[in-house]
C-alpha cells in the first residue's frame, strides 16, 4: 500500500529522472511518483513513458504543454493526487537537492507525529547546504529572514520546496486562489495553512546544489517572491485568510 505520492516536477531533467525515480521506489516504504513535465525538449519524458512499464501502478506521468511554471506545476499534481485519494502528498526536485531518504521523516513528522505539513527546513539548525555559492546561501537564508519580518510567520526555511502535505491541508486551500507560479508558490502556500492554523513541523535537511542539469532560479522569480510576500501581506489585511475548524 502506497504511503503517499511524490509530486516531482521537471523541465529538462532527461539527466536526473531515471535515478531519482529508481531512487524514490527503492526506499523500505512504498510511495508512489508522480512526474509533472512541462514539454521538456531534451526527451525528458520520453525516459519517464520507458519506465512506467517496469513500474506499472506506482509511477505516473502527466504532460503539460511548454514552461509554465513550477506553482502551476504542483497544483496540477495537487489536484491530481486528491483526485485519486491520496492522504499524503509530497513535494521534491529531481535533481537530488532533496535527499529521497528524507520522505521517510517528512512522513512520520505527519503520518506519526499528527503534523498537517511537514517541511524540510535547511535552516532549522543552523544552515545545512552543501556545494552552494556563498552568495546563493546568504539570498536565500536573509528571503526567509525577510519572509518572517514582513509576515510574523514562524517558519525559519520559508522558500523550502521539499514538503509533505496531508490532504487535510490541500483541500482546505482554495488552489484556484494561489496566485504565484515561482518560489514565491512556496511562501504562498505555507502562508495559507498557518494562517488556516494547520500544525507545521520543519524537519531538519541537508541541502545539497544539484550536479547534473542546470538551475531554473532566474531574476524574474527572486522578483516575484521579494513583492510577492509583500502583496501577500496586504491581501491578508483586506482579505483575512480563516482558520480552519479543529
Amino acid at each position: 500500500m502506497s504511503e503517499g505520492v511524490v509530486l516531482i516536477p521537471t523541465y529538462n531533467e532527461r539527466e536526473n529522472a531515471e535515478l531519482i525515480i529508481r531512487k524514490v521506489f527503492s526506499l523500505p516504504r512504498a510511495f508512489d511518483v508522480l512526474i509533472i513535465d512541462d514539454g521538456s525538449p531534451d526527451g525528458t519524458a520520453a525516459v519517464v513513458r520507458g519506465l512506467m512499464v517496469e513500474f506499472p501502478g506506482r509511477l505516473y506521468l502527466e504532460e503539460r504543454a511548454g514552461k509554465q511554471g513550477l506553482g502551476t506545476a504542483y497544483i496540477h499534481g495537487f489536484r491530481w493526487a486528491l483526485a485519486r485519494g491520496y492522504d499524503y502528498v509530497f513535494e521534491m526536485d529531481a535533481d537530488f537537492s532533496h535527499n529521497p531518504d528524507d520522505l521517510l521523516r517528512l512522513h512520520d513528522a505527519c503520518a506519526q507525529d499528527g503534523y498537517d505539513l511537514a517541511i524540510g527546513s535547511r535552516y532549522i539548525q543552523g544552515v545545512n547546504v552543501v556545494n552552494w555559492p556563498m552568495d546563493r546561501v546568504l539570498m536565500s537564508y536573509f528571503a526567509s529572514w525577510y519572509v518572517r519580518l514582513i509576515t510574523g510567520m514562524p517558519i525559519m526555511d520559508a522558500t523550502a520546496g521539499f514538503k509533505c502535505y496531508t490532504a487535510r491541508v490541500l483541500k482546505a486551500i482554495d488552489l484556484s486562489k494561489v496566485r504565484f507560479v515561482g518560489y514565491a508558490f512556496q511562501i504562498e502556500m505555507k502562508w495559507m495553512a498557518y494562517k488556516m492554523g494547520f500544525k507545521i513541523k520543519e524537519v531538519p535537511v541537508i541541502f545539497t546544489d544539484r550536479t547534473r542539469g542546470a538551475s531554473k532560479m532566474s531574476k524574474g522569480i527572486i522578483k516575484e517572491a521579494f513583492f510577492g510576500v509583500l502583496q501577500m501581506k496586504l491581501n491578508s489585511w483586506l482579505r483575512p485568510i480563516k482558520p480552519v475548524a479543529t
